[in-house]
């Protein structure tokens, strides 16, 4: 409203000050093109061609009786009369007293004379407010860049929540662990009759899109206080010391709503550990760190305001942040467990007509490792697949393409293979396939495909039948051995390889390393770790391995890594060698439909082995 009015202000200045240009050029000017001389005059008014003569001051305004000629102006001299002056130019008395002229001589009053004067001087007093008030302008927007102390924090009323926990589901412990804030929120003095200490500061840890915001939402929305919302990367400008005054503000602004919550997101933009800035001590992050420090231990027991920060990195944030009396509670958000998913699949089901059939239990048990994020994607993807293919009911055909698009990408039918290449790559993804299925450590296959997604040419999905938190050593040299199978595939069918596992020999490169020097499941080089990863904090990502052995050590680290990917190779062969003929009809089909599901695959192999618990697996290679 205030921005409206000054623009409606701008515009009456504007208007104005082009009236009274018009004004006073039509006032000045009205005559300046029929401007005549004394002498002229005298001698139309002896010809008898003067009808009226208005005399102002020594400006002389002449009206012709011939209405066609247009009127003219002319000066006196200051010093004599008009008459006086006429007569000596050789003007008749009697045409000075002719009845048809008519001599006007207007003395001009106080009032006149000051009209007379604001007219003169209106257009340069516009021209004054108006550059006044650019003036103004100017510091108002100097007032606003000097600003930057102040805090961007947003503020969400808590009194028609939009999330509740209700909102939030595969994360019970977590809720459990907030439902205290809750309750310190909504009686206080129910803590502090008893001298309880309610947490200051609450960190939510947890991989990307499990929710940590949205649980800091669900707590201001179940306490029904006011929520103030900022990231860290909000605090810190390029002016000095703006990051602390916007802590300053943020919490003066959050002790005026207490009890309220200050939502800090992704804290690790502020929060991490000082002397590793490139400003040394006196950098601008460390600065506002310090301010936040000060302000959150110097809330005291009845203020009622909490500290809610997030973020995915918890090991590069200062200590001082996280001892107590500052973010003292630490809550874990983990990907989410098959009964989770179930639940978020659940929550985001709402109000979307999905099929009857479709067993969400089912479809949260083919997404392991996805998170609330992901599953949220999940469902908005099967919505947007059933309005393109003109339905009215999610149905699990969506369900299972919108699983596959979250995965690997959206289908590329479109992408031309040639024929030799497209059959290289059916047997390649019926080698991953077969050893899946043959090998009992491994993942029921799901789906296999030589439609293009993403970069891959193809793709074989393998699911586990249940979450797995521990990985045995048998289980990951069968998952080598299933990355493995489709190159193994090429060898024995057409004795020769091609660049399409490339991504899957980087897979089972990193997990035979692994392996060796992170897991101890070498037999030569025993339980041991073998390198130190050295991690720079500022940028808080591994910037190199340090060695902390040998020469002769690491070059048995590269026998024992070649010796287990070796192994899970002569495996992947040994098994397509034995099922050569199956590698080759199932191979067929697919060049046929170009995609074959659970059923379809286990109607032309079936293998009545009982299946072990594993781990996802997708094989998504490069054509």
């Amino acid at each position: 409203m205030k921005s409206r009015n000054q623009s409606f202000f701008i515009s009456a200045l504007l208007l104005l000050s082009m009236v009274a240009m018009i004004f006073y050029g039509v006032r000045e000017n009205a005559f300046g093109n029929q401007t005549i001389p004394i002498n002229q005059l005298a001698a139309d008014i002896e010809a008898g061609l003067v009808g009226k003569i208005d005399v102002k001051g020594d400006e002389v305004f002449v009206t012709y009786r011939d209405l066609t000629q247009a009127s003219t102006s002319t000066s006196k001299d200051p010093n004599t009369g008009l008459i006086e002056q006429l007569v000596q130019l050789g003007v008749s008395p009697e045409k000075l007293r002719d009845p048809n002229l008519k001599i006007n001589v207007v003395l001009p009053g106080f009032w006149a004379q000051a009209l007379n004067l604001l007219a003169n001087f209106l257009p340069f007093i516009l021209m004054a407010v108006l550059f006044f008030f650019f003036i103004r302008q100017a510091q108002g927007s100097n007032n606003a860049a000097m600003a930057f102390g102040k805090s961007r924090a947003k503020m969400l009323s808590g009194e028609h929540p939009t999330v509740t926990f209700a909102d939030v589901a595969g994360v019970d412990e977590a809720k459990e662990e907030l439902q205290e804030v809750v309750e310190f929120l909504k009686e206080p003095q129910k803590f502090i009759a008893l001298g309880a200490r309610i947490p200051k500061g609450v960190l939510l840890v947890g991989s990307p899109g499990t929710g940590k915001t949205l649980m800091a939402k669900a707590v201001s929305g179940e306490a029904g206080v006011p929520f103030f919302s900022i990231s860290g990367s909000e605090f810190v400008e390029m002016f000095v010391g703006v990051g602390a005054s916007r802590v300053r503000d943020l919490f003066d602004e959050a002790k005026k709503h207490s009890p309220c919550i200050v939502f800090v997101d992704e804290i690790d933009a502020v929060g991490r550990h000082r002397g590793a800035g490139l400003g040394g001590s006196h950098d601008e992050r460390e600065q506002t760190l310090n301010q936040l420090l000060v302000e959150m231990d110097g809330f005291g027991t009845d203020t009622n305001v909490i500290v809610i920060a997030a973020t995915n990195r918890p090991d590069i944030l200062d200590p001082a942040l996280l001892r107590p009396g500052r973010f003292d509670r630490r809550v874990m958000l983990d990907r989410p467990d098959k009964n989770g998913r179930e639940a978020i699949l659940k929550v985001h089901a709402k109000g979307k007509p999905i099929d009857p059939k479709v067993d969400l239990g089912e479809v949260a048990r083919s997404t392991p490792g996805f998170v609330g994020a992901d599953l949220e994607n999940l469902v908005n993807e099967a919505a947007i697949l059933t309005a393109r293919r003109n339905k009215k009911v999610i149905g699990r055909d969506e369900i299972e393409e919108s699983i596959e698009r979250v995965i690997a990408g959206p289908e590329r039918k479109s992408r031309l293979i040639n024929p030799k290449e497209k059959k290289i790559i059916a047997y390649h993804e019926v080698g991953h396939a077969i050893v899946s299925s043959v090998i009992p450590e491994a993942d029921p296959v799901q789906k296999v495909s030589i439609i293009s997604r993403g970069m891959a040419g193809g793709f074989t999905l393998s699911l586990p039948v249940e979450d797995v938190v521990l990985n045995s050593r048998k289980g990951m040299i069968a998952r080598m051995a299933v990355l493995l199978g489709g190159r193994a595939a090429e060898a024995v069918m057409f004795n020769d390889i091609t660049s399409g596992a490339s991504s899957d020999l980087e897979k089972v490169t990193r997990i035979a390393r692994d392996m060796v020097t992170r897991l101890g499941m070498s037999e030569k080089l025993g339980p041991m770790v073998y390198g130190q990863k050295e991690e720079l904090v500022f940028l808080g990502r591994e910037i190199s391995e340090q060695r902390d052995y040998s020469d002769k050590v690491a070059q048995t680290i590269d026998e024992e890594v070649q010796k287990l990917v070796n192994e899970a190779y002569s495996l992947a062969e040994g098994i397509l060698t034995q099922y050569k003929d199956k590698l080759v009809e199932i191979s067929e089909r697919l060049l046929e439909v170009e995609t074959l599901n659970k059923e379809e695959f286990e109607a032309l192999f079936p293998l009545t082995e009982e299946k072990n618990q594993g781990i996802p697996i997708f094989n998504g290679d490069e054509a």
